[in-house]
C-alpha cells in the first residue's frame, strides 16, 4: 500500500511538473486554484413552475412568488 501511494504522488508531482513547463507556473497555479474552488452544480427546482413540477412527478410549490409568475403553460384553452 505504502509503494502505490508513493507511486501516485510522484505521478502528481511529475504531471504538475510537466503542466508547469508547458504552459508556465502562473497559469498552472491559477488552472489549480479555479479547480479547488469550482464547486460541482446542482439541479436545482427552485425556479420551475408548478406545470413543470407536475411533469416531472414533483410535488407543486407553496411559493407565492413562484405562482404569482406568469406562464405559457399555464394558459388553458
Amino acid at each position: 500500500m505504502r509503494e502505490a501511494q508513493f507511486t501516485n504522488v510522484d505521478t502528481l508531482t511529475t504531471t504538475v511538473d510537466e503542466l508547469c513547463l508547458k504552459f508556465g507556473t502562473w497559469k498552472t497555479a491559477r488552472a489549480l486554484f479555479r479547480a479547488a474552488l469550482r464547486r460541482r452544480q446542482t439541479n436545482q427546482i427552485s425556479h420551475l413552475s408548478n406545470r413543470m413540477r407536475r411533469d416531472v412527478g414533483l410535488p407543486e410549490s407553496k411559493d407565492v412568488l413562484l405562482e404569482a409568475r406568469f406562464s405559457l403553460w399555464d394558459i388553458r384553452l
